[in-house]
């Protein structure tokens, strides 16, 4: 550890440090591989001009605790956006996580019912799927058709291929017109817009912040 002057070692918070001007992402999930991968997919795709202007920290928590990791992160506050990450899946509470973390200002990137729904529609399909187990089985086949590839929920690629195979401005449009149906219905229980997801605007708004 570095001394300062009369000999004293440096704490780690009297290091200066720079501000991203274009945003701190602390994003929860609760899974190690899937989303992990995909966003830290999404943080090396950022133009390399960029990368020291916006941070995206990926971390874990179990799903009921999603919402305190959140609320702990010892990140300066003035700049941090506070996402969670997570699935409907088999998830009882899902609607509440939601209400909770939204009454905290924390932003959510939900998928109803898995992440895979939101991978589908990079390759320009939303399909009727009501379990995880339907949706990602449904997907693998897509995916496998399209890029000639199989789909393993542990690709650390798998941001990179769907981009290079799939169409990411369609993706979030395709996303965002589902969602909008749902609401123009009088739909608002995330747990009940099935297929749809919310991942997209987190999405859009950090490709908006780095075009």
């Amino acid at each position: 550890m570095p001394r300062e002057r009369n000999g004293n070692r440096k704490r780690r918070s009297q290091f200066p440090k720079r501000t991203p001007d274009l945003g701190y992402y602390f994003i929860v999930t609760d899974t190690e591989e899937t989303e992990k991968n995909y966003l830290y997919g999404l943080r090396d795709s950022l133009p390399k001009e960029l990368q020291d202007r916006i941070v995206i920290k990926v971390s874990t928590a179990k799903t009921e605790e999603l919402v305190a990791a959140c609320e702990q992160a010892d990140i300066d506050p003035q700049y941090r956006q506070c996402w969670i990450v997570f699935d409907r899946d088999r998830v009882v509470p899902f609607d509440k996580i939601i209400a909770d973390a939204k009454s905290k200002d924390i932003k959510v990137g939900w998928s109803n019912p898995c992440i895979e729904i939101w991978f589908d529609a990079y390759f320009g399909k939303m399909p009727a799927v009501q379990d995880s187990v339907a949706c990602c089985r449904t997907f693998a086949s897509l995916f496998e058709k399209v890029t000639g590839q199989e789909y393993k929920k542990a690709n650390q690629q798998i941001y990179a291929v769907l981009n290079q195979f799939g169409d990411e401005a369609a993706a979030i449009q395709t996303a965002e017109s589902r969602l909008k149906g749902y609401l123009r219905d009088g739909e608002t229980r995330p747990s009940r817009m099935c297929p749809g997801t919310t991942l997209h605007h987190l999405v859009d708004e950090i490709r908006k912040k780095t075009l």
